[in-house]
């Protein structure tokens, strides 16, 4: 038989050994003394430790998860904060984008938008960089952590089997051993007793033969199977086990050098958007650098200011002297008073309330805005005009681009009927002369209010004597014939008389001539880009071809007669029909107008 020592090398001869996960007994130990294989080789504790593991690693994905969520939902608040205090499309959020501590708000309302943006950044990263990979390692490492256990379990399930059927091959021997000498004991008393017969003998003698040939091939096997045990156990403990247990020490080592890789992560997203958040800050300083209070007060004055002039003094009147009056004095005298009355009561317009002042809220206000302070009424008038002449040039624009296509219709009568195109032009025509003359109107009124309101050096003069001669008399003749006792603004002439200044019409009213050669125009700026959705031949002249799905630049929108002027490249460049593309303008460029 072989000895114990053969069992397990000297190396490991000092009590219990380490070898990475794998512990190994000693071999001094007895046999009803070991420990059973599952306790030596700790897989139960390896099992828990790893799965442990694998717990800790979805602890940390529920946490990053759980941070994504809060950063979206903050991210949702503050866009919501944001576009709550945005101002709305009205007259009163106009007239407060004239300051710059309105302007700053905004401006801060529109970096604090940027910024939400940046922590939606954040949450989809952490979702991207983080999350989703984590979910597929922890399904890959699960499964990998279930094959190595398996694997363990089934080399520990193949070494009890073999140390259970070298059991039984010891037990055997035993037993074979035992009823050899107990035949040898047998064979011995019958050949020494002298009553037996010699044919007892020989049988005792064959029976004890047999049975000690049946001990030594029991020794033979089981020695033979002592030897198998001993190379498979020291397979099993030098090589099968301690290769599970490095693949489950390197797949343990590789989930801790995840987690730290995506802790990294974590930080590093965050830090990315810090740059974008710090310039977001930045803006919003800026914004409240730009502030001007100056500025903003002078606004406020320039947006009040009524041009009316001030009052004169008030004049002294004596009651003391004792006057001698005849009747028709007496009634001259109350007549004047009268009139004194009266002239007191013009001279103090800028603290009477007015009395119409209610119905004006209320409705619209005359067309001439008469209702309003000279200065007032002024600005009004000319921001009407500047409206208008935009409604013409619009207008003529659109005349041009119809007269340009009335003209390619003469020229290529298969592209389109040239009559089609004059119900539009009638009809541009007299819109046009509809604006012209509302222009003249309002030039008018606004010629007049220029007219009645003080020039600048006399007002600069006025002002200066006020502030310097604060007791001089100052006639207010003209101010009582220009102003209403009530504050309102009146008029010298009848209500009804009409002004009748020609003005001539506006330069940009004169239609410019159509150049029928593209190629003598000025080269003209992209205002955007479109893609053909059809194929266009574009064989009459001035015209492009175009394939479907191709990418042009725009140079001239729709001016209402259905073709859109695009480029190719620097020498390609022609019209092409509106309905055959989709039209991208740029945030500057006016949008394309279409009458199809």
């Amino acid at each position: 038989m072989l000895a114990s020592s053969e069992l397990t090398p000297a190396s490991c001869s000092f009590g219990w050994k380490f070898s990475g996960f794998c512990w190994f007994r000693r071999v001094d130990v007895p046999p009803d003394k070991m420990v059973p294989l599952q306790k030596r080789d700790q897989f139960d504790n390896l099992e828990k430790h790893t799965q442990w593991g694998i717990e800790y690693l979805e602890k940390y994905t529920k946490f990053v998860k759980e941070r994504s969520e809060i950063e979206t939902n903050y991210a949702k608040q503050i866009r919501n904060l944001s576009k709550k205090y945005q101002p709305k499309k009205n007259s009163r959020e106009e007239e407060e984008s004239k300051y710059t501590f309105c302007r700053a708000f905004l401006t801060t309302l529109n970096e604090l938008n940027d910024y939400a943006g940046q922590h939606e950044v954040i949450a989809e990263n952490l979702t991207s960089q983080i999350l989703s990979d984590l979910s597929r390692y922890l399904t890959e490492l699960k499964a990998e952590r279930k094959s190595h256990f398996h694997e363990g379990r089934k080399a520990q399930q193949h070494i009890e089997s073999s140390w259970k059927q070298l059991e039984s091959c010891k037990r055997r021997f035993e037993r074979d051993c035992k009823e050899a000498d107990r035949a040898q004991q047998y064979f011995e008393k019958m050949d020494a007793d002298i009553n037996v017969t010699k044919a007892d003998v020989e049988k005792a003698r064959q029976q004890a033969q047999m049975r000690h040939q049946m001990a030594a091939d029991s020794k033979g096997d089981y020695s033979a199977y002592l030897q198998k045990f001993n190379q498979e156990q020291n397979e099993h403990y030098f090589t099968v086990i301690p290769n599970i247990f490095q693949k489950l020490q390197d797949m343990e080592e590789k989930r801790i050098e995840r987690l730290g890789v995506c802790m990294k992560t974590f930080a590093d997203v965050d830090r990315q958007v810090i740059p974008i958040v710090g310039k977001c800050l930045d803006g919003m300083t800026k914004a409240a650098e730009s502030i001007e209070p100056k500025a903003d007060s002078k606004q406020v004055v320039e947006s009040y200011k009524s041009g009316f002039e001030p009052p004169g003094d008030v004049e002294f009147e004596d009651y003391g002297q004792v006057m001698k009056r005849t009747a028709s004095e007496t009634s001259l005298s109350k007549e004047g008073k009268e009139k004194t009355a009266s002239k007191s009561k013009g001279k103090l317009w800028p603290f009477i309330k007015n009395k119409n002042k209610l119905s004006l809220k209320l409705g619209s206000g005359p067309e001439d805005f008469s209702h309003l302070p000279p200065e007032q009424r002024r600005k009004k008038l000319q921001a009407k005009l500047d409206e208008l002449n935009k409604d013409i040039q619009k207008e003529m624009d659109q005349r041009d681009a119809l007269t340009k296509m009335k003209d390619v219709y003469v020229k290529n009568p298969q592209m389109g009927d040239p009559a089609s195109v004059d119900p539009r032009l009638s009809e541009i025509s007299q819109t046009i002369e509809k604006l012209q003359s509302e222009v003249q109107k309002f030039e008018g009124w606004l010629a007049e209010v220029e007219e009645r309101m003080p020039s600048k050096s006399d007002t600069q003069r006025r002002s200066g004597l006020y502030e310097t001669q604060n007791s001089t008399t100052v006639s207010n003749n003209c101010a009582q014939d220009r102003e209403s006792p009530d504050g309102s603004y009146t008029e010298e002439q009848n209500s009804e008389t009409q002004v009748k200044a020609n003005i001539a019409p506006n330069p940009t009213s004169t239609t410019p001539e159509f150049d029928d050669e593209f190629d003598d125009e000025e080269t003209l700026p992209t205002i955007g880009t479109c893609k053909a959705l059809y194929p266009f031949e574009g064989h009459n002249e001035g015209t492009i071809a175009i394939a479907e799905g191709e990418l042009l630049y725009v140079i001239e929108e729709d001016k209402g007669d259905g073709w859109t002027r695009v480029r190719r490249n620097e020498d390609e460049e022609g019209y092409v029909p509106t309905s055959y593309v989709e039209v991208f303008l740029e945030t500057n460029a006016k949008g394309a107008m279409t009458y199809i």
